[in-house]
C-alpha cells in the first residue's frame, strides 16, 4: 500500500499536511504514515535530564498525534500510523523515506508568514531531484473547503 509521509511538529501548517494527507489516501486506497522528529537536546552533558525531556517529548508527541488520528480515523476512515525518530529533521525524514518502501509521497505543510514556506520546505525542496518520492507542499492558509475540492 503507497503511504503519504507527513510531518507532526509545532508549526500551523501541520494541520493543513495532516489534512491533505489524510484526504488523499482516503481517495487512492492509500495509507498515512505520521513522522515526528525530536531535535537533539543541548543538555547532552545532564543525561539523566536529557532522558526526561525526551520522554516528555514522546509523551506530548503521542498526545498530538492522537488528535489528528482520531480525525482521520473518524472522518476520512484512515488508520494512521506514527513514527518517532530522534535526530536532525531532515535526515530523519529522508531516513525514514529510504527505511520504509511504502512511502510514496512525501507530504509538508508551506507557512504562510514573510519569512518563507519553513525550514523543511526550503531544505527539502532544494534536494528534490534527488529525492526517492515526490514532494506535495500544502499551502498552510487552504480552507477545508478548498483542500475536499482538490483532493
Amino acid at each position: 500500500m503507497r503511504k503519504f509521509l507527513v510531518i507532526l511538529d509545532d508549526s500551523r501548517e501541520c494541520l493543513n499536511a495532516m489534512r491533505f494527507a489524510a484526504m488523499r489516501a482516503a481517495k487512492t486506497g492509500g495509507g498515512v504514515e505520521i513522522l515526528s522528529v525530536i531535535e537533539p537536546e543541548e543538555f547532552n552533558h545532564w543525561i539523566g535530564v536529557g532522558d526526561i525531556m525526551r520522554e516528555e517529548a514522546r509523551e506530548r508527541i503521542e498526545v498530538h498525534y492522537e488528535v489528528f488520528a482520531k480525525w482521520m480515523r473518524d472522518r476520512q476512515g484512515i488508520d494512521p500510523e506514527l513514527v518517532i525518530r530522534e535526530g536532525e529533521a531532515v535526515t530523519e525524514i529522508l531516513a525514514q523515506i529510504h527505511d520504509d518502501p511504502e512511502i510514496g509521497v512525501l507530504v509538508l505543510g508551506a507557512g504562510t508568514d514573510k519569512k518563507g514556506p519553513g525550514p523543511l520546505v526550503t531544505q527539502l525542496s532544494r534536494s528534490a531531484g534527488t529525492l526517492p518520492v515526490p514532494i506535495t507542499i500544502v499551502p498552510g492558509d487552504l480552507s477545508k473547503e478548498r483542500l475536499e475540492s482538490i483532493t
